[in-house]
């Protein structure tokens, strides 16, 4: 089986500057939606095996919210950006200037959830267009899916399916800066490749499999 995990630091390299391209991408696209200067940095990609991403996340316990999509195209998967409550609702809030959003309000408040799902799908967006380009592979995000619960029930589903035919995930870490204000937010794009596509996106990026 391929170990993924063992690539070398050029081609971490690679995976990086994909991630600092969407990053860039992103922000431009945040910037325009919230009307002021963000910057965004990807300080690391990691190619992971499925038992460390629940760990790398914060553990099964952790509460936190997740805009789920599927990978449509050629090298179909699926993806997750995760981020903790208080760094979601506070994106929340960056968008909507003046709106308290609670995730986790009772009734449901759908202006946080749709403002979480824009800014979801901007990230995405903007990341699978970096990996697009790079690699001459179309792939295309379906409709966002928000979730809030605990990681363990988000991720345990998705990852065990896919857990019966691949082996690894790609982890890239995310910082958003409003250089207005002193927080941020640190957010993980988490790409669950399907079977095969993992190879085919190395493969096009010049990263040979490992035996």
């Amino acid at each position: 089986m391929n170990d993924y995990t063992n690539l070398t630091n050029t081609q971490k390299d690679v995976l990086r500057e994909i991630g600092n391209i969407g990053a860039g991408n992103a922000a431009t696209s945040m910037a325009k939606l919230l009307d002021k200067k963000i910057d965004m940095q990807v300080p690391s990609v990691k190619v992971v095996s499925f038992d460390e991403v629940m760990d790398l996340i914060g553990g099964p316990d952790e509460l936190i919210a997740a805009v789920l999509f599927r990978i449509q195209g050629e090298a179909p998967g699926t993806v997750y950006f995760i981020l903790s409550i208080e760094e979601a609702e506070f994106l929340i809030n960056e968008i909507v200037p003046g709106f308290e959003g609670k995730l986790l309000a009772d009734p449901v408040n759908e202006f946080a959830i749709s403002a979480l799902q824009e800014a979801g799908n901007i990230l995405t967006g903007s990341y699978l267009s970096a990996l697009s380009d790079f690699t001459s592979i179309n792939m295309q995000p379906s409709v966002p899916y928000l979730s809030v619960d605990m990681a363990g029930a988000i991720l345990t589903v998705g990852l065990l399916e896919v857990s019966q035919v691949s082996d690894y995930a790609i982890i890239i870490d995310t910082k958003i800066n409003d250089q207005e204000v002193q927080k941020g937010v640190q957010g993980n794009f988490l790409l669950i490749p399907d079977p095969g596509s993992l190879s085919i996106l190395f493969k096009a990026l010049g990263i040979k499999d490992y035996d």
